[in-house]
């Protein structure tokens, strides 16, 4: 299991590490800057450098076995004598803090559109979409794209904390997605709050406050079968 470090300070560009197990092209480290892929948000990329000099390329990063087992898919084969080595973990900070944005803006979206949500994506360009269950559609896509604007320059702060299952229970309101449920067994549920905006359970990134995200626009909005309306989004300065 690993020190999911990403969970407490998503500003953290790399850290010091111990690699504790090896299989193949995938490597477990005892305390990980490395978001896995998850609600709908990419895995990390970056480097893991070792004390004599040798540089793994991460080339995903993915969830495991267990509540908190992390693993780092590399460029080649990884060596049993790694086991045990301290390296220094190291995220591909750009691409981060772009999907960081993105899906911030996914919070904001989910704000502005009073639906549920059946669907979503983060990409690595600065672009990003939600589905949502609207049989009868009259979204607008300029309306939309003015409402995440101005609350992009509102500048709310955007806070993850964590709640009991227990009060998840009494608020399951606070469930946007339709098909995934948060994960359980724990005790307690990780949320994310957008002061004065949003809040729904969340385990990804994010910026610590909305101007961080830059201006927005609504590319399209699609009919995706009988219940499903797609909207499209990017940052205007990926």
């Amino acid at each position: 299991m690993a020190d999911e470090l990403f969970r407490a300070d998503a500003y953290l560009k790399s850290c010091e590490a111990t690699i504790t197990a090896v299989d193949g092209n995938t490597i477990e480290l005892d305390r990980t800057v490395f978001y896995p892929t998850g609600g709908g948000q990419p895995g990390d990329r970056g480097v893991l450098a070792l004390r004599d000099g040798t540089r793994i390329t991460v080339t995903d990063t993915r969830k495991g076995d267990g509540a908190s087992a992390v693993i780092h898919v590399i460029d080649g084969q990884a060596s049993p004598d790694w086991v045990g080595t301290t390296v220094d973990a190291s995220i591909e900070w750009e691409r981060r803090h772009r999907l960081m944005r993105v899906h911030t803006l996914l919070h904001l979206l989910c704000a502005v559109v009073p639906a549920g949500v059946t669907g979503g994506a983060i990409r690595d360009d600065g672009t990003g979409r939600l589905d949502f269950d609207l049989p009868e559609s009259t979204l607008d896509k300029t309306e939309i794209t003015d409402a995440l604007n101005r609350l992009v320059r509102e500048d709310h702060p955007v806070v993850p904390r964590w709640i009991s299952e227990e009060e998840l229970d009494r608020n399951p309101e606070l469930v946007r997605t339709m098909s995934v449920a948060p994960p359980r067994g724990q005790g307690r549920i990780r949320v994310l709050e957008i002061s004065d905006v949003d809040l729904q359970p969340c385990g990804g990134t994010h910026v610590s406050r909305t101007s961080e995200i830059g201006e927005v626009a609504v590319d399209k909005i699609e009919k995706k079968g009988k219940h499903n309306r797609r909207v499209n989004v990017r940052l205007l300065t990926p």
